[in-house]
């Protein structure tokens, strides 16, 4: 199961009914999602920009932040954040694409951007990390989330729109061109790797498989275990960077 909670929205095709799908399907594991968000949770700070919030999946647990602005470049899904979080007064919506996420910039600035499954959809990737730095305030930090291990890439990454996956020495990389300070870094979602690798170079699917997924997101409890494992691979890279001054 790929961790892409609102991915394919920053860069999606004017049509791009894989994206819309996957994002729905997974809009329904609840527990997976939680578990994402809390790997993240001691990153983020008080006021967070998240970049491709898509349909909401992970932005349901920014609610109680003191200030949250949730941005999409898709029409669609932003009105779908809308109807979602309208009532809430920390919540606002911004129109953003990278690479320049800069482009409507009103001068705000965050302790926090959160960015997942995005990057990777974008043909320079380092510009757009560059660009959303220049969003932080402060000791700021950027929070993202990139499929990791090219030996994983499939038709599902190939529908998906995916320019590439990652690992900790090429994503390492992006970031210190772009100027940044990776401080933290590590896998996520062990158990996903065998499907993604199955269902995507095996099977040569363009969607995750409903039943597949309903499967996983049963079985959570058991793969939050991996954080004692001595060692750690994932289906997913989680990455925490500040501006390198």
């Amino acid at each position: 199961m790929q961790t892409m909670t609102d991915s394919k929205s920053v860069m999606r095709p004017e049509v791009d009914v894989v994206g819309a799908e996957t994002l729905e399907r997974l809009g329904a594991a609840t527990a997976f999602n939680r578990w994402m968000f809390e790997r993240l949770a001691p990153w983020i700070g008080p006021s967070v920009l998240e970049v491709g919030a898509g349909v909401g999946n992970l932005s349901q647990f920014l609610e109680g932040r003191k200030r949250v602005v949730l941005s999409d470049m898709d029409p669609v899904y932003l009105q779908k954040l809308r109807d979602r979080f309208g009532s809430n007064d920390h919540i606002d919506f911004r129109t953003l694409a990278l690479p320049d996420a800069t482009q409507t910039d009103n001068g705000e600035r965050f302790s926090s951007i959160v960015c997942l499954n995005v990057v990777e959809h974008v043909e320079d990737d380092v510009s757009s990390l560059r660009e959303m730095g220049k969003l932080l305030e402060k000791s700021g930090r950027l929070i993202i989330l990139v499929p990791a291990f090219p030996f994983l890439y499939g038709t599902l990454d190939t529908a998906l729109g995916h320019y590439r996956r990652y690992t900790k020495g090429s994503l390492n990389a992006a970031f210190s061109s772009a100027g940044l300070k990776v401080r933290h870094m590590e896998y996520f979602n062990l158990a996903a790797m065998p499907g993604w690798w199955f269902t995507g170079q095996v099977l040569k699917k363009e969607l995750i498989p409903a039943a597949s997924l309903n499967v996983f997101e049963r079985m959570i409890p058991l793969f939050r275990l991996e954080k004692f494992m001595p060692w750690r691979i994932g289906q997913s890279l989680i990455a925490v960077a500040e501006v390198d001054e």
